[in-house]
């Protein structure tokens, strides 16, 4: 059934072959073997195999009977509507990897767009060729022309088949189009094939995600709680999309790894991934850090420089602390979320970027437009779906995963065991309201780690700040003070380890019923408290 559909396809458009090989050898270059290559091209596709060979074999092909210097196929990938190199001739693996268009970006983007095939007579006069993988020098290829064809099946367009080479006849050109069009027809079936295994894939991955019993979780970010549970379901629903995300919480809660899982679990994640601080840097050199500038525009300005837009092409832009930006800078950078155009600083010339865009903000930009400090169109740009990372005083439990997490990371770094977090350390991590939050929470463990005596952190080798409950015994530091603290971390870990048992914790501290309880009572302690603990 293949192979007829083939035939079909190729006799399309034979007769217009046909016509052309009659003088085809008067044009500077015999095209006598083309009915050969397009039967060797439909045995390939027909044979089977996985698509990745036969467009190799393909590709092989079309250099054999065509000559040319470049040649490269694209798939059309709709799930995150962009264009990237599947096999090539001519082309190294990393000018390969730069190879990614969106829909009309380009000459390759142009084709899918309209779904009509282009002929361009001299790559090195048309303002269309952008020259994505580097590949092109125009004092070597300078005479080059490119025929770029859609690959269609029914009303789909799946992707497109390029050639790079120099003619020195403009009837060969169109002929060597109407062979790339029958190539194109031949493969379409095969492309289609791959294109709805990809598809299947991922909805198979998907579902069992979803129904598998295995909840989704960013591999970066830690954390079991339940409000950060609903924050992974939200990670989870809007990776897949291109949808401008806005990420709100507190200072040091996590908005760049949030950001981060977006990026990694998305379709486009082998793009490249941007941070930029909006914070970071004055008023004045905003626009040129986004968009680049020309050699020249301003004093220091000795070359051309890249923005992190163009950075990001093909990949994401995180911006971070949105909220800082004047309403000036606002003012640009909604004009490259609305046109996704941009210009350098000092340059005339309009350039075209790709880039997913996630910002985050500790502040209220609800607040700053009602004040007249944020523009309210570009807040609505941005808050298309919000994604607000709960403080760390109300994740519960992750408090102690975290702790564990980064007591283990530094002893690590330090080249030490790893110490316990002795019980009475672990309830001042609990009951503090951490309003650094996870950033904070790191700091104090770095200290703690480096502290830490005989393989444990005791609640002394906490900050001062974090000890709450022993402060009413001594109103300045010294040894009173710390040994205070040492003799409070010693009894609750015996409370606790006997379950509040007071005469077996007063055995093991090798004291009387009668002296343990005058520290109780000393201490604000209540033995029932640790009755049921492990």
């Amino acid at each position: 059934m293949r192979d007829e559909k083939t035939a079909v396809a190729a006799n399309t458009v034979s007769p217009v072959l046909t016509g052309a090989l009659s003088f085809s050898c008067r044009l500077g270059e015999c095209r006598s073997e083309l009915m050969p290559l397009l039967s060797e091209v439909s045995k390939v596709v027909s044979a089977g195999g996985s698509l990745d060979s036969t467009l190799k074999l393909v590709l092989e092909l079309m250099q054999k009977h065509l000559q040319v210097q470049r040649a490269m196929i694209t798939l059309y990938d709709a799930s995150c509507d962009q264009i990237f190199i599947h096999e090539s001739y001519g082309l190294s693996p990393e000018e390969v990897e730069k190879g990614v268009y969106a829909p009309g970006e380009g000459i390759t983007g142009k084709v899918i767009e309209t779904r009509q095939p282009i002929v361009v007579p001299h790559i090195a006069d048309d303002p269309l060729f952008l020259n994505r993988t580097g590949s092109w020098d125009r004092q070597r290829d300078g005479q080059h022309s490119f025929i770029c064809v859609p690959i269609i099946r029914g009303l789909k367009v799946m992707g497109t088949i390029g050639i790079e080479r120099i003619y020195h006849n403009a009837q060969l050109r169109f002929l060597d189009l109407e062979v790339l069009r029958v190539i194109a027809a031949i493969i379409a079936q095969a492309v289609e094939l791959h294109l709805l295994e990809r598809a299947q894939q991922k909805i198979v991955q998907t579902h069992t995600a979803l129904h598998g019993g295995e909840k989704f979780k960013p591999a970066n970010i830690i954390g079991n709680s339940r409000t950060m549970q609903q924050v992974y379901r939200l990670i989870e629903k809007v990776s897949h999309a291109r949808t401008t995300v806005l990420i709100l919480g507190e200072s040091g809660v996590g908005k760049e790894r949030v950001a981060t899982a977006i990026h990694q679990n998305s379709h486009c994640a082998g793009g490249p991934f941007i941070r930029f601080n909006c914070a970071s840097l004055p008023e004045s050199v905003i626009e040129s850090e986004l968009f680049g500038h020309e050699k020249g525009a301003f004093t220091g300005a000795i070359s051309r420089r890249a923005g992190r837009f163009e950075e990001a092409d093909g990949g994401t832009l995180f911006l971070d602390e949105v909220g800082e930006l004047s309403l000036s800078a606002q003012s640009k950078l909604l004009r490259v979320i609305q046109e996704r155009s941009f210009e350098r600083v000092g340059s005339n010339e309009t350039l075209s970027v790709n880039v997913r865009i996630l910002a985050a903000t500790h502040r209220d930009l609800s607040e700053m437009v009602e004040q007249g400090t944020f523009r309210e169109d570009l807040y609505y740009r941005l808050n298309v779906f919000p994604i607000t990372i709960p403080p760390l005083r109300e994740r519960g439990s992750d408090i102690l995963i975290l702790a564990d997490h980064f007591n283990a990371r530094f002893a690590s770094e330090q080249g030490v065991e790893v110490p316990t977090i002795a019980t009475p350390a672990l309830n001042m991590l609990l009951n503090y309201t951490w309003p650094g939050n996870v950033r904070e929470l790191e700091n104090v463990m770095e200290r703690a780690v480096l502290l830490a005596d005989e393989g444990f952190i005791h609640s002394y080798h906490l900050p001062i700040h974090l000890q709450p409950i022993i402060d009413h015994l001594t109103e300045q530091e010294g040894l009173e003070a710390r040994l205070a603290r040492v003799e409070y971390d010693l009894i609750t870990e015996a409370l606790a380890k006997f379950q509040g048992n007071v005469s077996r914790a007063a055995n093991y501290l090798n004291m009387t019923r009668r002296a343990l309880g005058l520290r109780l009572e000393k201490y604000q302690l209540n033995y029932k408290h640790y009755r049921g603990q492990t």
